[in-house]
């Protein structure tokens, strides 16, 4: 037996379903949870720079916002006791560069972190090679002639700069002291910008850097570089040479970014906050931004990201004991 609506019911049903419709469209939707992106760092420097972009890529794979906010201080503490407060889900995400992470548990003898035990590896970010720089007026055209200088008797003792006690800049210049068997006076400033002054003016003998935040100079001819600490040359300066390409051994002093989250979070979370950056640093626009800077995008799998703190970790420790190095 068939049934039929008689035509007012019918319309009256079709009324009360698109009225039901859009009563349900216009109630508010939930937004997506924010990401926050804690930088140890000031606005406008290198990691703070990385770390944007970054954001910017991971927002889009992620379908959330995520937010940079600047926790600098404490050497890289305040940033991170930050995210291990935090929730253990994921919403809150450190971006940080080695020497937070990899050198300042063997620098300082107690801090409010621990890296390995409060700390869930998510995707290392970039890469930042190490280059050896010295004033433009310099006689020195490699780090074999630098290193040459210092070996010649009666010459007063090289001088290198640092942004600080401790820092990468200061550990790679003793690094080029160990491998070079030379003596290096080391003269630490309070961050990159009045030791790179100093360079600039002859004061100081030389300093090491990250590309990015050298570059510039380097092509305004107000630095020469002429020394790559890393197993390879780096694309933006072709024509540098590796110190192991000079006969120096043992120079290997990356300065990696790579962004850690809480410990606890889920194993889900932590890889599609991988997924994220992965995709973020495959994007050309992104890419293109990052390697432009003389940044090397690098991602990485949690555990990879794992094994490289740990060995880091081990190879700044065992520096720092041995030549006995306490913060200013």
């Amino acid at each position: 037996m068939r049934y039929f609506l008689k035509p007012q019911r019918s319309l009256a049903l079709l009324v009360a379903t698109v009225l039901l419709a859009a009563s349900a469209w216009a109630q508010p939707q939930p937004q997506a949870k924010t990401v926050r992106m804690l930088i140890a760092f000031p606005p406008g420097g290198p990691v703070d720079f990385v770390g944007r972009a970054l954001a910017e890529g991971m927002a889009k794979e992620l379908g959330q916002p995520v937010m940079v906010e600047n926790r600098a201080g404490g050497n890289g503490a305040v940033a991170a006791e930050a995210v291990i407060r935090a929730p253990a889900d994921g919403s809150t995400v450190w971006l940080t560069s080695v020497g937070a992470v990899a050198i300042n548990p063997a620098l300082y003898d107690k801090l409010p972190y621990d890296p390995p035990r409060d700390l869930a590896p998510v995707s290392l970010v970039v890469n930042n090679v190490e280059v050896l720089v010295v004033n433009s007026k310099s006689p020195w055209a490699t780090g074999a002639d630098m290193v040459a200088a210092a070996r010649t008797p009666g010459n007063k003792p090289l001088t290198m700069a640092s942004s600080g006690t401790g820092s990468v800049p200061h550990l790679a210049a003793e690094q080029l002291s160990d491998a070079a068997k030379i003596d290096l006076v080391h003269v630490p400033y309070k961050g990159a910008a009045p030791a790179l002054n100093d360079v600039m003016a002859g004061h100081v003998s030389g300093f090491f850097g990250d590309i990015p935040g050298l570059i510039g100079f380097v092509r305004s001819g107000q630095l020469r570089p002429i020394g790559i600490a890393a197993a390879k040359r780096h694309p933006l300066l072709p024509e540098v040479k590796t110190f192991e390409e000079m006969g120096i051994k043992g120079m290997d002093s990356d300065n990696w970014y790579a962004l850690f989250t809480t410990r606890g979070t889920p194993a889900a979370e932590v890889e599609r906050l991988n997924k994220a950056v992965r995709a973020a640093l495959a994007s050309e626009p992104i890419r293109s931004k990052l390697t432009n800077s003389g940044a090397q995008p690098a991602a990485s799998s949690p555990a990879e990201l794992a094994a490289l703190l740990k060995s880091d970790s081990e190879k700044w420790a065992r520096m720092v004991r041995a030549k006995n190095i306490k913060p200013d």
